[in-house]
């Protein structure tokens, strides 16, 4: 997660703590910065770069899986007799 994003929790986490303990707003905002940095550190994930260029590679390997299932329906079709029995059987 971003900078930014944790920034803005960050800030919005502030806004919701009672005015009597604004006092100690920068200790506050810092501490919150620290936590939920520490928390997403802990999650399995990965930027947004890094899940665009994934889902790039993801869509490039479907096309060719989908031009491979079509070459192969081609080559099957054509190497089936017509009646659709392999050769050999009586």
């Amino acid at each position: 997660m971003d900078s930014f994003r944790i920034d803005e929790i960050a800030r919005r986490l502030l806004e919701s703590v009672p005015p009597a303990l604004r006092t100690v707003q920068k200790d506050l905002e810092t501490n919150f910065r620290a936590v939920l940095r520490e928390g997403l550190s802990k999650l399995d994930l990965v930027n947004r770069d890094e899940f665009d260029a994934q889902a790039k590679v993801l869509e490039r390997t479907r096309s060719r899986l989908e031009a491979l299932e079509a070459r192969l329906a081609t080559l099957e079709g054509t190497a089936a007799p017509p009646n659709g029995k392999t050769s050999g059987t009586g």
